[in-house]
This record gives C-alpha cells, structure tokens and sequence, in this order.
C-alpha cells in the first residue's frame, strides 16, 4: 500500500466505485487519498479516478485505514465536489434495485443522482419558514374505510402501507397534499411520485396551497439541468421536504423520509425504459421497507401487482364502502345491456355510435355541460385495409402500415400514405386481390371529432392528444374528443362520457390489456359528474365482458383480484417473477449457460420479441438476424435470487469479453 505522495493521515484509503458500463466492474476500488484532498474527500463525494488508464467518474462510497489490496494503490486523481450526493440510503437502495433488476449499480445511480451544475451548487441554501399547521378535511377521508386511522398513524410518525382507492370525482391532488403536509408536520419528509407533467403540476400546486410553496419542489425530465440541479440539492440539503416528481423523483434523497407515494402505478410512464429498467412501484416498496417509511399505493383502478401486495398483507385497503361509490360514481351503461336496450336499437352491437352514446350527449348538452369523447387513437385514419378481402393495406416501399393523415380534399378523395417512411401512395393496389378500394380498420381522434362535428352543429369541438393536450376545458356545453391518457379536466365535471372503440383496447393481444383498459375507462370516466348531478358514461363495448362489467359496477378491486387469481393459474407475474432475455441465440445460450438459476426455475422460449419493442443493440455493427427473446421464470419467494443470478451471470459474460450485447428485463412490463 506504498504511495510515492503524502496521503492523508487518517482513513487514507477510499472505497471508490467508478461509473463504468460493464457489469463485471461493479465493485469498488481502492485508491489512497493525498493529503491535500483529505477534508473534501467525505462519503458520497464525487470523485475522478484513474482507471485502465483513463480518467473516469465515481462516488466515494467509504473511507478506511487499511486495504486488502496486496499491491500498490493509485491516488485519487480529483475531488469534484465537495457536496456529499450521495447518501448512505440511496447508495443502499442502489444496491437493492441492481439486484432486484439484474443491473449495475452504475446504471441505477445514473437514474439517481443528476449531472452536477458548479455554479448551482455554490449557491447559498435557503432557509424555510415553519410550515404552517395542515388543514385536513376529515369529512373526505372519513368516507374510506379506516381513513381516519390511516391519518392518525401518519401523523403519529408511524408507518402504515396503504392501497388507496380514490373514488369518482375525488380531488386526489388534494388528499395526497393532505397526507404530505400531515408527514411534514410530524418532522418527516414526503416523496410523491407521479406519471405524467400534468399530474405533477396539479399535485405541486396542491402541495403548495396546503403546506406552502417554501417547501415543496417538482422535479421533472423537462427541467434544464440548473434549475433540475437546483430543485435536486434543496431536496438533498432538507430545505424542501416534499418532493413531488415523475419515476426518478422515486430516488430523491430527502433526509428523514416519512412518506412516499406512487399514483396510478399502472401507467407505463412509471416504467424506466433505460436499464435496468426499475419500476417506480417497485423501487418505492423497497425503499419504504428499508427505511420505515409510509407507503401509499393510489389510483382509481387497481393493477394486479398492487393487489398483490394486498393480498399478501404487505399492504391494507383504503376503499370507501359501496353505498359511498354508488352515491360518488356516475350511471355507467353498455352496449345491448339488456333485451329492452337491444330491441330498441338492434344494431348498437355494430354502431361506432349507438343511439344510448347520442341520447346521452344530447342530454349532456342541454344541461350546459361539457362531454367527453374517448378515442384509442389519434390521427385520422390510422389504420387501413383492402376494401375486397380485408387485408392490411401495406406500402409498396418499406412495407409499413398505411393511413389518411388528413381528410379528404375538395374533389373527395385523400391520399393514403405510410406511417413508417411517410410516402404517399396514390395508386395502392392490394398486394393480395389487386384491388383499389379501401376501408377504415381504426377511426382516429381527428375523423371522429369531425364526424360529432356535423352530427352536434353548433357545438364547440375540442381536441386533446398528441402534441396538442389540453389541461383543463370549461364547464359549459362543448365536445371534447380526446386520446387516451389525455383527457382534461372540466370545470365542475362533465356531463356525459362516451368510451368508443372499446374493442381495440381490449382487443390487444398482451397479458395487461383488460388492466390497462380499465385503467384507462375508470381515469376517464372519474372526470364525469356523479349520477344524482345527472352524470352518464356510455361504454361501446359488449356488456358481456367481464371489464365491461366491472366498470359498470365501479369494481376496480374485484377487478384486479380476478386478475391476480387468472394469471395465477396459468403461472404469470405477479403470482411469478420473469425475466425476460433478449439478444441472438449464441448470445442469450452463453447467458444462460452461466446462470445459476434458482430452484424449480424454468427456462421458456425462444418466442419473438413483442410487437413494437425496439431490438437490445447499441453497438455500430450489423443487427442480428436471429433476435429472439428466452423467458426464465421462478417462484414469486425467488425474485431476487433470481435477479442476483441474472446479475453475477451478466458480470463473468462481460469478463470473459462476450460479444452480442443483450438486454435483461426482470418482470417487463410486456412479456409476447
């Protein structure tokens, strides 16, 4: 452990782990500390340190008198900051969820811990006022079984873990702002976690008006880097202890964390699409078992991996009773719901827009109140097919699906043209009867909003979705036709919902469609007035299926315990943890040739990559032809043993320098 320099006197040695890309260098490294770098050089530093030799960023993880290196011990080269960003709990967490993931701890850091800004850091931390004493409306959570109770052990310090079922028309934003100011009076912090901006400006605002603007802070993607670095450190430092923010928000290093909540955790916008790939969900449970802390688990629908945990009495109910959901929920009604429904309208089962959708938008109007249009899909004409034999209409040049972007021009005809490549096709023939005409598989946002359009003239007619979403609309009578995932909120609630196209969503040949279909009814739906305000929704979709029917009874917890009982029987998360292991034959054989797999693990495949997932290689060369995807599945009790595998196997793969880059997702959100 000889230097040729004077290191520091006490604890020389620094625990040093360098942010390298490949997984067999996943350890920390012993470098000794000059003594001109000893007073900065503290846990959770950053650090620069020379590797292989070349220059490359790390944290200082520890320091330490001796090394078990026999050898002799590099310098570190530079302290860049004296700023200790990472803590002991999240370089914990860290840990955890590379584990859990099969991932490095390099890459969960880099999801952690953002890009330094020198001249935000030099920035003198600002001090807050006292926060003012939480205004609680008692009368609200008193309509949830043991609401009040939920609120006195909060308050009390304590940890409860909770599966919130907000109800129709709650001001969820408010009630969570609630349960942070309530955490922030007890001395604690609160992390609330959500999908999307416009959730997170209503719920900033919220926290703001409830606990004061001093103390909270949104951290977000969209931000530049100062002003994201700046929001980061008043977390870090204590001056701002709620902490409201998209999935990495998950990771915000508030000292003495009390509370953390997750809302509408089955958005796939929780889901990080970079390795190695965490769940906001997931890494919020882990870090609220960790510390102690509370952990809310809040939306109107319910996914089966929450229920799950429910079930398992990790966490408890928070729902309201049925006579309580019944007297908030508007009148839900489905197609051909009964033989009255049907003799009077025969061929609703087939109409885009039965006359119940008419009947209620009609009564909506009358009354001065907006309605809402759901639409699966934006566009025009997103999707076209052979007028003949029905065969998907495809482009002569590329081979990709081919739509109308626009409407048709004045001589009544419009040009198809291919959504992968974007030329236009004047002259398409089917490649399979040769035939010219056309038809429609799938109306978009566009073609129906003009479609209503002529059917309501004189109405107003709103559009949201795609780069235009509108965050709120007024209260008075208007059409608003809006994507999924992009309704705005209306003065007062709306009047009547219609859910048109009920069968593409639910049509989608993948293990969440019903779950995220009902997730995407009830999040539309909640927006509409209650039944006694003359609130309607009208369903286009069989009244047969059971999602059907359990929106019409406002059921999102039976829901997801059909679910979890169904892909239970047929062996599927979340009664199982997956993972699923993408890249070429040799390269996913050599993978699992060097795993060792848990117990009573079974290896399933080869099966395709599921449509529209983008394919495991980032290096210059060629793409494999032999892309496929391996499944290994486990025991639920046998996740993390099955992560740590998948982990230590990736690591002597790259020691071994193993071409063919793979990906390894530990329970995707999309399975094949």
């Amino acid at each position: 452990m000889a230097a040729d320099f004077d290191a520091a006197e006490v604890d020389p040695v620094a625990r040093v782990l360098p942010l390298l890309p490949v997984p067999h260098l996943d350890r920390e490294f012993d470098y000794l500390i000059p003594r001109d770098l000893d007073a900065d050089a503290r846990p959770g530093v950053r650090v620069r340190v020379r590797f292989a030799g070349r220059l490359v960023d790390g944290f200082l993880l520890a320091r330490a008198a001796t090394s078990d290196h026999t050898g002799k011990l590099g310098r570190l080269d530079r302290v860049v900051s004296s700023e200790q960003v990472l803590t002991p709990e999240i370089a914990a967490l860290a840990e955890e969820v590379a584990t859990r993931y099969a991932g490095t701890r390099a890459d969960v850091l880099r999801l952690a811990v953002p890009p330094r800004h020198a001249r935000v850091e030099a920035e003198a931390p600002r001090t807050p006022e006292t926060p003012p004493a939480p205004e609680i409306e008692h009368a609200a959570w008193s309509r949830y079984r043991h609401g009040e109770n939920f609120l006195e052990a909060l308050g009390g310090g304590r940890a409860p873990r909770a599966a919130w079922q907000a109800l129709p028309g709650e001001d969820w934003p408010r009630r969570l702002a609630e349960l942070a100011a309530l955490t922030l009076a007890s001395g604690k912090a609160a992390v609330l976690v959500v999908p999307d901006q416009r959730d997170l400006d209503r719920l900033v605002t919220a926290c703001a008006d409830v606990a004061g603007a001093d103390h909270v802070v949104g951290l977000a993607a969209g931000l530049g880097p100062a002003e994201r670095y700046r929001r980061w450190l008043a977390a870090l430092r204590g001056s701002a202890r709620i902490v409201v923010g998209t999935r990495a928000a998950v990771f915000a290093p508030t000292p003495e964390l009390g509370l953390l909540v997750v809302w509408d955790d089955g958005d796939d916008l929780h889901c990080e699409p970079r390795s190695p790939y965490p769940h906001a969900r997931e890494v919020a449970a882990l870090r609220a078992h960790a510390v102690g802390a509370a952990i809310v688990i809040a939306g109107h629908a319910r996914t089966a991996e929450t229920q799950a945990l429910v079930d398992a009495g990790w966490a408890h109910d928070l729902v309201a009773p049925r006579d309580v959901v019944r007297a908030c929920a508007p009148k839900v009604t489905a197609l051909a719901d009964s033989d009255h429904a049907l003799a009077r309208d025969p061929a609703a089962r087939a109409a885009r827009l039965p006359a119940i959708a008419f009947a209620a938008a009609r009564s909506a109007l009358a009354a001065d109140r907006p309605v809402l249009v759901q639409v699966p899909r934006r566009g025009y004409v997103p999707a076209l097919a052979c007028g003949k034999c029905r065969a998907p209409a495809r482009c002569r040049h590329c081979n990709g699906p081919l739509a109308l972007p626009t409407a048709a021009g004045p001589d009544g005809a419009a040009i198809p043209a291919c959504r992968w490549c974007g030329v236009a096709d004047a002259r398409h023939r089917c490649h399979a009867c040769g035939a010219r005409s056309l038809r429609a598989v799938v109306v978009g946002a566009a073609r129906t909003a003009e479609e209503l359009g002529r059917a309501f003239p004189g109405v107003p007619v709103v559009t949201s979705g795609g780069n235009d979403v509108k965050h709120t609309v007024p209260g008075s009578a208007s059409l608003v036709v809006s994507t999924v995932g992009a309704e705005p909120v209306a003065e007062g609630g709306y009047g009547a919902a219609l859910l048109l196209d009920g069968w593409a969503l639910l049509g989608r040949a993948d293990l969440r469609a019903t779950e995220e279909t009902m997730r995407r009814w009830l999040t539309a739906s909640a927006l509409v007035r209650s039944f006694a305000d003359g609130g309607q929704v009208v369903v286009v979709a069989d009244s047969g299926i059971p999602t059907v029917q359990a929106l019409v009874r406002w059921d999102p917890v039976g829901h997801a315990q059909s679910e979890v009982s169904e892909r239970a029987e047929v062996g599927f998360p979340p009664a199982v943890h997956m993972a699923a292991i993408d890249g070429s034959s040799s390269a996913v054989a050599e993978l699992l040739e060097a795993t060792h797999l848990p117990e009573g693990a079974e290896v399933l495949g080869p099966v395709p990559l599921p449509p529209g997932q983008r394919l495991p290689f980032g290096s210059e060369g060629p793409e494999p032809e032999d892309v496929h995807r391996m499944i290994v599945r486990v025991a639920r009790e046998r996740g993390r043993a099955l992560g740590r595998a998948l982990r230590d196997a990736q690591a002597t793969r790259t020691a071994r320098r193993a071409d063919g880059p793979l990906r390894v997702q530990v329970d995707p959100p999309r399975i094949g």
